[in-house]
């Protein structure tokens, strides 16, 4: 017995997965996420029977539905699929794969275009979190070519506008869950922020590394890896998350400082968490900026500058280049009040996906179970 059912495999910024309507999958998240398990190729290292890519950045999948709040367009949840183990994580979001959800939307009709861009507001299920995605739609017809280039994809593509506008505190309930901006676990200052994503925020220096490594050389680095770990779960637990050790947040994030002349840049090795990111995750570079720019955080003691009213350009420096981030801090509380980024997408191929095993699908036709 297999189940067959559409798929949209798409590049959202520097990751890549399936792209699912919610009614295309089963209803029940049990089976919901037994088959995402299936579908991907997980648990195996190279996720060889699935459509998994045998890594964190290509083990990911999205799921979009029409949205259940007046407010928003989409309903959109992101579900980390692990690749070694049977776990798949929907806590955390996702900004690169976010940014296929409102072109994958409008390609099957939940969102109607307009002349011009077409402006799509996001609600994500995982944290609640709304984000405003921009896309181009010239004539009133999605266009995915375009002249944008992200650093860490080959080429270039219509950009795609994030405007993270209710992102902060979304898991824990605070900007910095401890009510603190630096402390110390096993003798390092960190900074535990959730701004778009839960993240523990260290110096590179503190472990005397300079902060501008390859993945390769700290994914070897295991005595690294193992207090980065340690970290995690004490940081998690202290921002009221609980045991983390089956979860992959919050992440841990190594800043140093970057001399840029004339530019306000970072930077930042971004942990999944356990092994490097090949580039860096849009929602942890809006995290790392936006603590670059707030006095007392481990990030802003990496260079970062005197608070001013209004919009400023961050620049995070990742392995694959870098990323620039616009963050508009509100002076007189000191808090965010809504960050951007550009980030572009690619619809790489729709078809039938054939799952071994029977499952109730939560809509009808072209759903259906085959012996």
């Amino acid at each position: 017995m297999e189940t067959v059912i559409p798929c949209v495999l798409m590049r959202g910024g520097t990751s890549r997965g399936p792209f699912f309507l919610g009614d295309w999958l089963p209803a029940d998240p049990v089976q919901r996420d037994r088959l995402l398990l299936t579908a991907m190729g997980s648990p195996h290292a190279l996720q060889v029977d699935g459509i998994g890519g045998g890594n964190t950045l290509t083990s990911k999948v999205a799921i979009v539905s029409r949205s259940t709040r007046p407010d928003c367009d989409i309903d959109y949840l992101f579900a980390q699929v692990s690749v070694d183990r049977a776990m798949v994580d929907t806590r955390p979001n996702c900004g690169n794969m976010l940014s296929g959800a409102a072109p994958f939307a409008i390609d099957e009709c939940l969102v109607a275009p307009r002349d011009g861009v077409t402006s799509v507001r996001v609600h994500n299920v995982n944290t609640g979190a709304v984000i405003e995605a921009v896309v181009q739609t010239p004539n009133g017809h999605l266009t995915y070519e375009g002249d944008a280039r992200i650093d860490g994809v080959p080429g270039t593509a219509a950009p795609v506008r994030l405007n993270f506008l209710e992102a902060w505190g979304a898991i824990t309930g605070k900007l910095f869950p401890t009510g603190q901006r630096q402390e110390y676990i096993d003798g390092v200052a960190v900074t535990l922020i959730d701004a778009a994503m839960p993240m523990v925020l260290m110096r590179a220096q503190d472990f005397g590394l300079r902060g501008d490594e390859t993945p390769a050389q700290l994914d070897g680095n295991a005595g690294l890896l193992e207090r980065m770990e340690r970290i995690r779960r004490e940081a998690g637990r202290r921002m009221g998350m609980g045991d983390v050790s089956q979860s992959v947040i919050p992440k841990p994030v190594l800043v140093a400082p970057c001399e840029r002349a004339g530019t306000l840049t970072l930077h930042s090795r971004y942990f999944t968490p356990h092994a490097c990111h090949r580039a860096h995750a849009a929602t942890g570079a809006v995290g790392v900026a936006s603590a670059f720019l707030m006095p007392g955080t481990v990030a802003h003691a990496c260079g970062g500058p005197t608070v001013v009213a209004g919009y400023r350009t961050v620049r995070i420096e990742h392995p694959s280049g870098g990323m620039d981030i616009d963050v508009d801090l509100d002076t007189a509380s000191g808090k965010v009040r809504a960050a951007g980024l550009v980030r572009t997408a690619r619809k790489i191929m729709k078809g039938l996906l054939y799952v071994p095993g029977h499952y109730v699908l939560a809509g009808a036709e072209p759903m259906r179970a085959v012996a």
